[in-house]
């Protein structure tokens, strides 16, 4: 009987050791397994998305020769000196402007009253605005301006450019200050019956221009304004003015004088 116990006793001892067995063994690391991302990568690193944008370079102040270049509707930054105005308005003033190397028409430039009481012929600007064309004329558009201080001054002198009445060269000279001798007045016709801008159809070697008196720049009480209210067809003249264009030359006159 009490062989038959301890046998017993034995057995269950066997079966409690074997139940212990499948615990699981106490490596001594407790740290938490950390799952990777997909790719590799460490998910605990702060990453910054990557900027794509660049600063665009400065616009550099343009030589005549590079604004003639520039395509149109593009940005132009140019340096030029003052050479008329039309008349200020809604805070907005016309200019014909001039370098060494050649001419702009800078229109509707924005400008306070008190700023366009400084663009005096021979002041020095810097303009910043876009290459546009309207019938013919090349100009500025959309422009600001800075006054240029301590700057030299220039006014350009009349270029006669009568020899080139008619030819595709006489388009190189736009927006310059240029003179026409000997032409025969045709006809005159004032816009609006009079106190406006007065329209000279002129001619030479049989062939006809439209100039302009323009109102805007020279105003009713000027010399300009009065001489050329009194011309009629035949009368022979020298003039000068800015080489504008419209579909061709059409002269905006600042002097008349008779053809000698």
């Amino acid at each position: 009987m009490k062989k038959i116990l301890a046998i017993l006793l034995a057995l269950a001892l066997v079966f409690a050791m074997a139940a212990c067995g499948g615990d699981p063994v106490d490596t001594g690391d407790n740290t938490d397994p950390v799952t990777d991302p997909v790719d590799g990568t460490d998910d605990t690193t702060d990453t910054q998305p990557a900027d794509d944008t660049t600063d665009e370079p400065a616009l550099e102040v343009m030589s005549y020769d590079e604004y003639v270049a520039a395509e149109l509707d593009s940005e132009v930054l140019v340096e030029v000196y003052v050479q008329a105005t039309q008349s200020w308005w809604e805070d907005k003033i016309t200019v014909y402007a001039a370098d060494e190397d050649g001419a702009y028409f800078i229109y509707e430039m924005e400008c306070s009253e008190d700023d366009a009481a400084l663009l005096v012929p021979g002041t020095k600007i810097l303009v910043n605005g876009y290459k546009a064309e309207w019938s013919g004329e090349v100009e500025i558009i959309d422009a600001t301006f800075e006054l240029v201080e301590d700057a030299d001054t220039y006014v350009a002198e009349a270029v006669d450019v009568t020899e080139l009445l008619g030819t595709d060269e006489l388009i190189d000279y736009q927006n310059q200050l240029v003179a026409f001798n000997g032409l025969t007045v045709e006809s005159i016709e004032f816009k609006n019956d009079g106190g406006d801008d007065i329209y000279v159809t002129v001619s030479k070697d049989g062939t006809e221009y439209s100039f302009c008196i323009e109102v805007y720049l020279t105003g009713t009480e000027t010399e300009v304004y009065q001489t050329a209210s009194n011309l009629k067809a035949g009368d022979m003249i020298n003039v000068e003015g800015f080489a504008y264009w419209y579909e061709g030359i059409n002269t905006h006159i600042t002097a008349i004088e008779a053809a000698k």
